[in-house]
């Protein structure tokens, strides 16, 4: 199974980081309104960052680690990542 990280930036500016193992079908619930409730209101957003894992744990993992970082720290990761 592949498991996905990503980031979205919100219309609002903001950031929102989570897991999937479908990035295309979570990226198109997050503009329908219908993948979470933060999401739902800052339509539309756009992803900036993904990155690719072997489980769903490590998946997880990684998401937590991007969750607990500064935005500026979160936003380092996403240029390099584009690079």
């Amino acid at each position: 199974m592949k498991a996905w990280v990503y980031i979205l930036r919100c219309s609002d500016g903001s950031l929102y980081t989570g897991w999937t193992n479908n990035i295309e079908k979570r990226l198109a619930s997050h503009n329908s309104g219908t993948a979470s409730k933060y999401t739902r209101c800052r339509r539309p957003v756009e992803m900036i960052f993904k990155e690719r894992f072997a489980t769903k744990e490590e998946a997880l993992s990684r998401e937590a680690e991007i969750k607990s970082m500064t935005r500026a720290k979160k936003l380092l990761i996403v240029d390099q990542g584009n690079k």
